[in-house]
């Protein structure tokens, strides 16, 4: 099929942290974004999170839901749901196998699937009968070792059957497709996605309008870290040293170091809601009774059986949010016993944080490296997705290419409207990854 042809074109920026969709009727009709139902009203950003819970009148007896509707659900019953979130970090990674949900296991495509159907039944029709549907990916995959071919086959059984063609493209590089149709001149973009999971950045040429190929990718980069690590480092410092981090238990006769595993996993938000399962539990609860502070493990074990896990990644947020805008801020969270309550300055956290924003830096030197280009040769750089507001990561830029030169906008939707435009092109060969 070729875009000359009427025809029904979607974008779909399946993200860590949020998603959003883009559709076109038609080669020429401008992408609009689509509107999701929600308990609040409809929005364009739907978050990328999924709540089971026990219902006997659904066939299997489990319901689902997601985005803000799995939210709603969430905070009706923490305790009787099961809420997962950033679920996509780990689709590249083979020592993922399945989620245990219940009695039930499932596997990241069938996890993929039933958020993708949900996302569809809140899209009003939008997502239905499309003839094409572009979706992004990441550069590097979120992960220590990511396997993209595992990405790319979990992917397709995803996506199987949601249109009559399915197409990848890298996230930055369809929000420089997004960028592009605000240009009215030849420019060389840098443009640096960063995400939940993922910072991803492309070097873009984009010609005249009216050329044949407008965007002409010349290089491509990425590191597997961005928003959710920054979550991390502030649960590392601030709520960790509560559940125990740093402690010993008794072995026999020797006290010895609790394993740091327990504590990564709980930090790392597409891993916390799966501790949940009577094998980590059973571990925890033996771990408690030979810990020097059994109280602090306890506290762990409360925080994981009540399922406490979104109202912590909604207070993390909150102080990172704010922090973005002021020079310090109050970090508080309180749920199962566990009332922690802390000053952090902006300071204090781009410090928690430097090493990460390093290997960003180091990235954008291999996208430039790549495309045998330096500071001076980019015309423009365009900063999309959440993390890009992190004061620290827009510092990056600013200091290497000069604070006139960067732009903004649409930091959740552009790759979403990208996607779509990528869509409409007659052959979408020359951009997919």
């Amino acid at each position: 099929m070729t875009s000359d042809q009427s025809g029904r074109f979607a974008g779909l920026d399946f993200g860590t942290t949020n998603s959003v969709a883009a559709v076109a009727s038609g080669a020429v009709q401008q992408p609009r974004l689509v509107d999701l139902t929600g308990p609040q009203g409809v929005s364009e950003v739907f978050r990328s999170a999924l709540c089971f819970w026990q219902d006997d009148s659904v066939p299997g007896g489990l319901a689902v839901e997601a985005g803000p509707t799995a939210i709603h659900e969430y905070l009706e019953d923490p305790s009787g749901s099961r809420f997962l979130q950033s679920f996509k970090s780990v689709a590249a990674s083979a020592t993922f196998e399945s989620a245990p949900v219940f009695a039930k296991r499932y596997r990241f495509e069938e996890l993929g699937r039933l958020f993708l159907t949900k996302l569809a039944s809140h899209a009003d029709g939008e997502l239905q009968q499309l003839d094409r549907l572009v979706i992004g990916r990441p550069v590097h995959y979120a992960g220590a070792r990511p396997d993209p071919a595992l990405a790319r086959q979990r992917y397709d059984a995803m996506f199987e059957g949601f249109a009559k063609e399915i197409h990848y493209v890298y996230e930055p590089l369809a929000a420089a497709f997004s960028f592009a149709s605000r240009l009215s001149e030849p420019a060389t973009l840098l443009v640096a996605d960063f995400g939940g999971g993922t910072s991803d950045f492309s070097v873009v040429r984009v010609e005249e309008p009216g050329a044949a190929q407008r965007c002409v990718p010349l290089a491509h980069a990425g590191v597997g870290l961005a928003g959710d690590r920054f979550d991390q480092r502030i649960v590392d410092r601030l709520v960790l040293p509560a559940l125990g981090k740093g402690g010993q238990y008794r072995s026999f006769d020797k006290l010895v170091d609790i394993p740091a595993t327990y504590f990564t996993e709980f930090s790392d938000w597409s891993k916390l809601a799966l501790m949940r399962n009577r094998k980590t539990l059973a571990e925890l609860d033996r771990l408690r009774r030979s810990a020097v502070d059994s109280d602090a493990i306890g506290r762990m074990i409360a925080m994981i059986e009540n399922e406490l896990g979104f109202s912590l990644y909604d207070a993390v947020g909150h102080l990172k949010r704010n922090l973005s805008e002021k020079e310090h801020a109050q970090f508080h969270f309180s749920g199962a016993e566990v009332e922690i309550t802390a000053e952090v300055t902006r300071a204090e956290f781009e410090t928690w944080i430097a090493d990460d924003v390093a290997r960003m830096a180091r990235a954008v030197d291999e996208a430039l490296a790549a495309a045998s280009l330096n500071e001076r040769e980019i015309d423009r750089v365009f900063l999309t997705g959440g993390t890009s507001l992190v004061p620290a990561v827009r510092a990056i830029f600013s200091a290497r290419f000069g604070a006139a030169k960067i732009m903004s906008g649409g930091e959740l939707t552009s790759i979403a409207h990208g996607l779509a435009l990528v869509a409409q092109q007659d052959d979408v060969s020359a951009w997919t990854a």
